[in-house]
């Protein structure tokens, strides 16, 4: 069973970081893996064509310097606080991303590079060499629904990424939800998920008749799992008086789940955003650390 060995971790804050580290180190001491910050720096540069919107040159001369700043406060409050987390942590810190890393379970390294440039391509691309990529929860419901990295990874990574909960998480991978509805992008999760699933000491496919989608059914998503030696139960949710995305998360809270794998944006992005959706519910509202799939 292929391992997690690369977990990439994009920090563009103080915000929620914590939680991200920490999920992240969950993840790394399971398979003996490296943890690979990355801080992308906006590049000033970008302010000078509003050189031609009626600013003076002065003008954006003062808006680069201000954004130099910034970008440097920034990068040192993400280093502040990946020393301190991993000094706390006991993890080792080395300057780069090593080959292999080797490390024996239950321990874990980590590096932290910068990066100047636009964040969403500079982590998109990093995260296409990735085994999964954590993302840090942000503040609010607004800016999760509209966050571009994040969806820059998940639809153009081909990677699997984690969006880490709010609070520090006191485990991860144990107790596994899978929700199921038989589209490409909940296959996607399954696959991804089966490091974690062979590992973890109980596994559960969430279904519904609201949720499901053309394609096989939850009983044809449970063989694939026992053919990779990973039992899972089935369980049906829902409830008439909820969303489909809130009645998922209260059945993965009936379970003691520590983790919950899905497929993201089944329907489009767009009405998604304009309707609410399961994705966007879940994004918004799920208090354990979530594997999302395209």
């Amino acid at each position: 069973m292929k391992n997690i060995q690369k977990v990439l971790l994009p920090l563009n804050g103080t915000s929620n970081a914590e939680a991200a580290l920490a999920t992240a180190l969950l993840f790394a001491r399971q398979f003996g893996g490296h943890i690979a910050g990355l801080h992308v720096r906006a590049d000033s540069r970008d302010v000078a064509p509003l050189a031609g919107e009626g600013l003076s040159g002065a003008m954006v001369e003062d808006m680069m310097s201000a954004a130099e700043r910034e970008g440097s406060r920034r990068a040192l409050a993400v280093r502040e606080i990946f020393d301190r987390f991993t000094a706390a942590h006991g993890v080792q810190v080395t300057d780069t991303i090593p080959p292999f890393s080797g490390n024996p379970v239950g321990t874990a390294s980590a590096s932290l590079v910068t990066m100047t440039g636009r964040e969403h391509e500079v982590v998109t691309y990093r995260a296409r060499l990735s085994d999964v990529t954590v993302v840090p929860h942000p503040d609010s419901g607004e800016e999760i629904s509209s966050s571009e990295t994040l969806h820059a990874i998940l639809f153009d990574s081909g990677r699997p990424v984690v969006i880490a909960p709010r609070r520090v998480p006191a485990t991860a991978g144990r107790r596994i939800c899978i929700a199921w509805n038989g589209t490409s992008e909940s296959t996607a999760a399954l696959h991804h998920i089966l490091p974690w699933a062979a590992e973890a000491g109980a596994v559960r496919i969430l279904y519904s008749g609201d949720y499901q989608r053309r394609g096989p059914e939850a009983r044809d998503a449970a063989d694939y799992l026992t053919i990779h030696g990973i039992h899972a139960d089935l369980v049906e949710f829902g409830d008439p008086d909820e969303t489909v995305g809130a009645s998922l998360l209260a059945a993965c809270h009936d379970f003691g789940a520590d983790m919950l794998a899905m497929g993201a944006y089944s329907h489009s992005r767009l009405r998604q955003l304009i309707l609410g959706g399961v994705t966007r519910h879940v994004l918004e509202n799920a208090e354990i650390p979530v594997l999302m799939s395209r």
